[in-house]
């Protein structure tokens, strides 16, 4: 049986980045279930969580300043919050995108820049979902052991980015301007979030390489007497 893995979008217009990660997983052995605000689902049916891109999160979560003429989603913030601190409870592989990678952090208590200038003015704005930015990636990281890659270049195109972290959380890359481009647990292996988006670089083997881990966690994950404590 191939593992089943939820991937959470937008209502509107998520299909585009649906069929992306549908494709994404597909190549490495999972079939995938769209998960929406206007959808229902069944954690207990999942073997793994992917949190997709899509449009800002909302200052409110995260005690942050409300920025003027940006696209916001509280259904889906609704939505993910409590979806994804399930998963995470329950010992379920997870992958963020971009605002999934936000997002973990949200949920797990973390903070956001609400726009990637705060920490440095010489960011440039990519258009492209072309790799040009590179990423420096801690080698001691479980992110370092499923990307190994010397050149790491990734299409990061959202303006929100990591400020404080959740709790349990340590950074595991960073670009050349110090803004955070991807997290993960500290104490286990079964969470990453990217500030890129993967699923964009379909025949990029590194990036190939999320969707392989995230699958190969969600087929070998031992059935769970109990959950596990959210903070472990």
């Amino acid at each position: 049986m191939k593992p089943l893995i939820g991937v959470s979008t937008s209502a509107r217009g998520g299909w585009r980045s649906f069929l992306a990660i549908r494709f994404a997983l597909w190549r490495a052995g999972a079939k995938a279930l769209r998960i929406t605000a206007d959808t229902s689902y069944d954690l207990d049916s999942l073997d793994g969580l992917i949190a997709g891109g899509g449009d800002d999160i909302s200052a409110t979560l995260y005690g942050g300043e409300l920025m003027p003429d940006v696209r916001l989603d509280p259904e889906r913030d609704a939505l993910e919050k409590p979806l994804i601190r399930s998963a995470v409870a329950r010992g379920l592989p997870v992958l963020g995108i971009c605002r999934g990678a936000q997002m973990i952090n949200v949920s797990l208590g973390g903070t956001l820049h609400a726009d990637v200038r705060e920490v440095s003015e010489d960011v440039p704005s990519y258009r492209t979902v072309l790799p040009r930015r590179k990423i420096d990636v801690d080698d001691g990281s479980w992110l370092g052991s499923v990307l190994t890659c010397c050149d790491c270049r990734v299409n990061a195109l959202h303006h929100q980015a990591v400020k404080e972290l959740g709790e349990g959380l340590r950074i595991s890359a960073t670009d050349e301007y110090g803004i955070v481009q991807a997290i993960e647990m500290r104490s286990r292996s079964q969470v990453i979030g990217v500030q890129w988006h993967p699923e964009l670089m379909p025949f990029a083997r590194d990036q190939l390489n999320l969707f392989r881990w995230l699958v190969d966690r969600a087929r070998n994950r031992a059935p769970e007497t109990q959950h596990f404590a959210l903070f472990a």
